[in-house]
């Protein structure tokens, strides 16, 4: 999720929470051709008829719903409030290109 986020951000995560179009959330992705696949942080880009349409902030790394599809609802696992580690902040906020 860079440039939104690091590896090594701590997390403030309402587990169960329903998310926003624009919302930061932890999702576990469909598994791939290499196994199961770890549980992700993903921004919510638009509710679709079978589950949420995620998308990451950086086009060149990772994987999103434009490779494995829309996420069932089941697996949408919380919304990302807060970053609270390396500094407190909102999280949810694309950055100004």
């Amino acid at each position: 999720m860079s440039p939104t986020l690091s590896d090594g951000d701590r997390l403030a995560v309402r587990w169960g929470a329903s998310p926003q179009v624009g919302q930061l959330v932890v999702v576990r992705l469909p598994d791939g051709p290499d196994g199961p696949r770890p549980v992700s942080v993903k921004r919510a880009a638009m509710r679709v008829h079978d589950g949420w349409w995620v998308e990451r902030d950086n086009p060149d790394e990772g994987v999103d719903s434009w490779l494995v599809g829309a996420v069932a609802d089941a697996d949408v696992l919380g919304v990302v409030h807060l970053r609270l580690w390396p500094r407190p902040g909102r999280a949810t906020r694309r950055p100004r290109r």
